[in-house]
């Protein structure tokens, strides 16, 4: 056509009919030369084009390309078709089969709203700006294979009624799959900047592989079980997938799962930092596989007043990062600002505070997720939550009463909760010594006591009784700390560890010295041992 004279050109538009099989194989498209063969082919009563058999192969379109509202009754070829301005496909009806292999879109292509009846193939498709596919339906297979999009891929509100596999697909910038409906098993890898599924809909199993993305999985629903898990490799699809607009970490990063059934769900090698769990169903059964990264809490020493403080180190939710850096008052980071380590990280700060988690609705956060941990068998993980399951209950005013927040404090302060070795061994190692101290001043005697005898004589009769008086305290201060007396203390300590009495000779006061220890050393004895068994145990 682009070679005819414009007679000959006219004639042959002029003897197109409705629903006619077309050959523009290799077709140089102007704007104004497209626009005269889709008027040729409109319907006067609904306004569309309609096409049968429709071969655009290697075609180049050098302005606009507005297909929207075209209807293909045929098969439609677009195999590695060329369009240098924007494509328009909008409510673009395909009764049979499209290809779009090695298609390349130069600028923005608008496929929302279209209707897919075949199979719709854009293997090794490449778009150079956004690719809109909102509101897409495939009754077929749908095959994305080798895509690339330098923009924007925009899926939203799209349907896959029969797509078994979906990808690999690259993306620069964010993948929208929001709203999108999967109705058989599919196998998704996506590698893309941002990967939103925001109320998407699984009806059938999924896996859902992604490399480089932070994903967002809010208000998803699963209907099966549905895994989403880190590709450690280049995808491949005939060969290795070109990842060239994607440099950096190739880690995936979740960072939502509110209002997720999380019974279905299954995630694996995910950094959790960010990630958002508050609204979500049947956390506990959620599965955490591979290796999984949780924030930690800030480094390093930290000013609290007029003493210096370190934030024991553990694993910590993003709710109760926010919720702590919002009651310090720290200000919400300018987008793309990496927060400091040495603080908490600050999230969404909400003007009502209803929408704000506070210290009980986190605590149920970590009270579930530890059983997920328990349920995998990692206990290690599982100490961590209930450490933090009890931080937010020490903290938490409105749930948990007076007395037992005081008695969460001690628990805390012995023993970082039963979870903390060091800190109880530590304040066993300073009973005792204070222990040795008291009983070196106050009470080993100074000397142990002669036994007296006493009698009396009646007749021939002898009555004799033989008492230990009390041990006596005497002699200076610096008499009573030596080496010998504090051999002595120490040996009445250790065996109060022990629950043993030492035999030893002790003024009333060292009596009850001794009865405190042997209350107290053993129960910090006792708390080690228990943090170490929440360390070690599997």
């Amino acid at each position: 056509m682009a070679h005819l004279a414009d007679t000959e050109r006219n004639d042959y538009l002029s003897s197109l009919t409705l629903g006619a099989d077309i050959d523009h194989r290799g077709t140089p498209f102007t704007e104004d030369l497209l626009n005269g063969l889709l008027n040729a082919l409109i319907d006067p009563a609904t306004g569309r084009s309609c096409f049968g058999e429709a071969h655009f192969d290697s075609a180049q379109f050098s302005g606009e390309a507005r297909f929207d509202r075209a209807q293909f009754s045929g098969n439609t070829w677009f195999i590695e078709a060329k369009f240098a301005g924007d494509v328009w496909f909008a409510g673009a009806q395909f009764a049979a089969h499209a290809w779009f292999y090695g298609a390349q879109f130069a600028r923005k292509a608008w496929f929302f709203a279209a209707q897919f009846a075949g199979g719709a193939l854009f293997n090794g498709a490449r778009f150079a700006d956004d690719a809109r596919f909102d509101r897409t339906q495939f009754a077929d297979d749908a095959r994305f294979i080798g895509v690339q999009v330098t923009g924007n891929g925009q899926f939203d509100g799209a349907k896959f009624s029969m797509a078994s596999r979906w990808g690999p697909i690259v993306c620069a910038r964010t993948l929208d799959l929001s709203g999108a409906v999967f109705g058989a098993p599919v196998t998704l890898e996506i590698a893309a900047r941002e990967v939103h599924c925001v109320r998407t809909r699984w009806d059938s199993t999924a896996t859902v592989r992604l490399r480089y993305a932070s994903v967002d999985l809010g208000y998803a629903v699963l209907t099966a079980p549905v895994a989403v898990t880190a590709h450690p490799a280049p995808f491949t699809a005939g060969g290795v997938v070109d990842e060239s607009l994607l440099s950096g970490p190739a880690g995936v990063r979740v960072i939502s799962v509110q209002g997720v059934d999380a019974a279905h769900l299954v995630l694996t090698d995910s950094d959790l930092t960010d990630c958002l769990f508050s609204g979500a169903f049947h956390l506990d059964q959620l599965r955490l596989e591979g290796r999984t990264i949780f924030a930690p809490t800030p480094a390093g020493w930290q000013r609290r007043g007029i003493r210096l403080s370190r934030w024991t180190r553990r694993h910590t939710l993003a709710e109760e990062h926010h919720w702590r850096a919002q009651t310090a008052g720290q200000p919400a980071l300018p987008p793309g600002q990496t927060p400091s380590p040495r603080q908490w990280r600050p999230g969404p700060h909400h003007p009502d505070p209803d929408r704000t988690p506070d210290p009980e609705d986190v605590a149920a956060l970590y009270r579930q997720l530890r059983k997920a941990f328990e349920d995998g068998k990692n206990e290690p993980g599982a100490a961590d939550f209930y450490y933090g399951e009890c931080e937010m209950r020490r903290h938490d005013r409105a749930g948990t009463p007076k007395g037992e927040r005081r008695l969460l404090w001690g628990y805390w302060l012995l023993s970082g909760y039963g979870l903390r070795a060091s800190r109880a061994v530590s304040w066993l190692l300073a009973a005792m010594s204070l222990t040795v101290l008291l009983l070196m001043g106050v009470g080993l005697p100074t000397h142990d006591p002669d036994p007296a005898t006493t009698g009396t004589l009646h007749g021939s009769k002898i009555s004799l009784n033989t008492s230990t008086p009390d041990p006596a305290l005497h002699g200076r201060w610096d008499q009573r700390m030596t080496w010998k007396r504090a051999e002595k203390a120490t040996r009445v300590a250790v065996n109060s560890v022990i629950f043993r009495s030492s035999g030893q000779n002790l003024t009333t006061a060292g009596t009850y010295i001794e009865m405190a220890s042997r209350l107290l050393e053993p129960t910090l004895l006792a708390l080690a041992a228990l943090a170490v068994r929440g360390r070690i145990k599997r």
